[in-house]
């Protein structure tokens, strides 16, 4: 119960580098009882990423009355990340959330799919750890403060309360335990921040632009803090430039904001034996991102070759993106380096060529005793997918604040192996269209008022928020398409398909959704 004497409820002062302990005796142990070595009731008894610590705190300001400044929430947002965060092992197949990638469709068993990933991504359950009371009261939580999801879908032809605390919280807390070897042992091996100072080697995929490579220069700006210069360029030569600054939080979660010719980007990275990988993406849209992979300068490491891909029987140029290249590079059997074109320890630039018998497939590629990504030999391409093959877009502008949620997609070529198998040869330049996916979409002209399909780049407008006149019964501009990728094979042309869902605003926007 809040009262007007409780600490966490005081008028918030300005407060000058505090640590993140004092703020917690001062702000929330009105609420939150303390328990001796520092620890508080609930607080204490769970484990988060900083998106997940922010939104406890998010949540106690919003539900609870907890008066904080933005200075001492995120100070005691990186406090709590590093005294009770997540292991690096913790996080793997569940950072797609965390970086913004909300296209991703990720399988969870019964029932928790049905119980949990109905509302939000099985991430946001994954990306913490509790006991198995602390579990309990998250689902008494859920009662208490969201009554009506008996009544959901998937809830009310069910005893959803028995089964959350029967079958789901023994899961939860088997599971996602508040104890673990992977976090007591990552305590103790935690890295020294200042091991990220220096130059990175990057190499990254924007959809609807295409490759990049580049350098990020990495200076300390004292504890956990850095400045950030990038310089690089797509594979169409116009550049990728900006500054910025960084945190790390918990030994490995990288978080920064770097200003990109005007556009401010999140840099949501893990870093790990010497490399960075992660995401970047529009601040304002977070649909508009790239993947982000580095390596240090004191880690040699082959990272990407762009493009990945060579015909048999044809020369192309590719170039070799990494840290610490020396030597010649090798491709595999059946393909020939003609010359080396541009050669340093960050990138390698050589022209190709593939034998005209040359077996399709993936081959390794190496430079010197460094082992990387695969180059794809084809004779042809198979098919043809787009990726992501399901995806959302939202309507938005109109005269309201909520921005439009872009569709960007990639058209993937994908050939057959000597083995008869399916293998993964590359993004393509593709044309684009949309169609109606159904006959319902097609009698409602969903393609003439969702929104607008970019020909040659595989980027989805949405329409207007708001009613529409000239719509059916004045409805909003969402739609039911499908996208529709051409890639040019020898001069036919191969098609993949792709569902877009074109639907309303996104209201609640989480840190993790």
């Amino acid at each position: 119960m809040w009262s007007a004497t409780s600490p966490a409820a005081q008028p918030t002062e300005p407060t000058n580098q505090r640590d993140g302990l004092t703020i917690i005796k001062e702000r929330c142990a009105g609420c939150h009882i303390p328990e001796g070595n520092d620890s508080f009731s609930r607080i204490s008894h769970q484990r988060k990423t900083p998106e997940g610590w922010l939104m406890t705190i998010g949540r106690m300001q919003n539900m609870r009355g907890l008066s904080i400044s933005d200075e001492d929430r995120r100070t005691v947002v990186k406090y709590l990340s590093n005294k009770q965060g997540l292991a690096p092992s913790e996080t793997e197949g569940m950072r797609y959330a965390i970086e913004r990638r909300l296209n991703t469709i990720k399988p969870f068993s019964q029932p928790f799919s049905d119980m949990c990933t109905r509302c939000h991504t099985g991430a946001r359950v994954a990306l913490q750890r509790r006991p198995a009371q602390e579990w309990e009261h998250l689902i008494n939580f859920h009662m208490a403060q969201f009554p009506s999801l008996e009544y959901h879908t998937l809830a009310r032809d069910r005893d959803w309360l028995p089964i959350a605390m029967k079958q789901i919280l023994p899961q939860l807390a088997s599971q996602y335990p508040l104890d673990s070897k992977a976090w007591s042992d990552w305590q103790m091996a935690r890295p020294q921040s200042q091991s990220l100072v220096g130059q990175w080697s990057f190499s990254g995929h924007m959809p609807g632009k295409g490759e990049l490579a580049g350098i990020m220069d990495v200076a300390s700006a004292g504890g956990d803090t850095f400045k950030v210069s990038i310089k690089g360029q797509y594979a169409d030569g116009s550049p990728f430039n900006g500054d910025g600054s960084a945190e790390l939080y918990n030994g490995y979660e990288w978080r920064g904001n770097v200003t990109i010719d005007g556009v401010t980007m999140r840099q949501v990275f893990a870093a790990s034996k010497g490399g960075l990988e992660g995401r970047m993406f529009d601040k304002s849209h977070d649909e508009r991102g790239l993947d982000f992979l580095a390596a240090h300068q004191g880690t040699p490491r082959l990272l990407n070759i762009q493009p990945g891909y060579v015909k048999a029987g044809g020369e192309t140029e590719v170039t070799l993106i990494g840290s610490g290249l020396e030597g010649a590079p090798d491709f595999g059997k059946g393909v020939e380096v003609l010359e080396v074109v541009e050669q340093s320890p960050e990138r390698i630039k050589v022209r190709l060529k593939a034998a005209a018998n040359a077996q399709p497939g993936l081959r390794a590629v190496s430079v010197g005793t460094l082992k990387g990504p695969s180059l794809s030999v084809y004779s042809k391409i198979a098919s043809v997918k787009v990726v992501p093959e399901y995806s959302v877009a939202r309507i938005g502008e109109g005269g309201g604040s909520t921005p439009k949620v872009q569709g960007r997609f990639d058209a993937e070529a994908w050939g057959k192996g000597a083995d008869g198998k399916p293998y993964r040869i590359g993004v393509f330049p593709a044309q684009w269209k949309v169609e109606a996916f159904d006959d319902h979409a097609k009698e409602d002209e969903d393609v003439k008022f969702a929104g607008t399909m970019q020909a040659d780049t595989g980027v989805f407008t949405p329409g207007d928020a708001g009613p529409n006149p000239a719509r059916k019964m004045s409805t909003n501009n969402a739609g039911n398409l499908k996208v529709i990728a051409a890639v040019d094979e020898a001069g036919k042309s191969l098609t993949g398909e792709g569902h877009l869902i074109v639907t309303v605003q996104r209201w609640n926007n989480p840190p993790i959704p």
